[in-house]
């Protein structure tokens, strides 16, 4: 079976492009798709994905990132699914595909039975060292690019208030809504408070206001 797996961080982002990318190249792949903010691979319809591969699967991403932008879990979780047989193939980071990593473990340099072989095994073993190097270098250039997204809006927030520009909601300004509006109709209408017939819990119930909420309300009411 081939999956196809697209995330994106956001519904205002585009997850169609990167489900093109993977059908232009797997046209029978199943394509998986999910909208989350994080790192983490607790992901819903990832661990759905996880529980339902079995040996001999393949998963297609359009990019590590859309696997993991943690290093370390991204890693794991890449080693886990290659020992379980499964291949994982990144469209735009082919030289970490699964089955690159597998050529680096089988094709390596033969011993000839004397001792030499010594030499041979250490040069087998930093081969395979550095396709594994190769693909913790992609994860981490993934985690990389989420840590400096951070930081350059931190630094876009700092530059915008050195310049006197509000960001966020002013302290104690009033955030108007639909829902305010309506539920405020309601409160001036209905409650005891404002000449109404029903107490306060009921006009709560009436709202479906939190109690929080329906007393910020009243007293944003009172104060005009």
């Amino acid at each position: 079976m081939i999956y196809g797996y697209c995330r994106i961080s956001t519904k205002k982002q585009n997850i169609e492009r990167q489900a093109r990318n993977i059908k232009q190249l797997y046209p029978n792949a199943l394509i998986i798709k999910e909208v989350f903010t994080g790192t983490k691979l607790e992901r819903k319809e990832w661990n759905k994905l996880e529980k339902a591969l079995k040996a001999g699967d393949t998963v297609v991403f359009d990019s590590v990132s859309r696997m993991s932008r943690n290093a370390d879990e991204g890693f794991a979780a890449y080693e886990t699914m290659f020992n379980n047989e499964i291949e994982l193939i990144f469209l735009k980071e082919p030289h970490i595909n699964t089955s690159t990593y597998k050529k680096a473990m089988t094709n390596q340099v033969p011993l000839v039975g004397n001792n030499v072989d010594f030499i041979l095994e250490g040069i087998n073993k930093y081969l395979l060292s550095l396709a594994k190097e190769q693909i913790k270098l992609a994860f981490e250039q993934a985690e990389k690019e989420v840590l400096d997204l951070k930081q350059r809006t931190r630094e876009g927030i700092q530059t915008a208030r050195l310049n006197g520009k509000q960001i966020g909601q002013k302290q104690g300004a009033k955030l108007i809504t639909k829902k305010s509006i309506a539920s405020k109709k309601l409160i001036l209408k209905h409650s005891k408070t404002f000449n109404g017939t029903l107490s306060d819990i009921d006009t709560m119930k009436l709202t479906g206001l939190s109690r929080n909420t329906y007393y910020k309300y009243k007293r944003e009411l009172k104060e005009g």
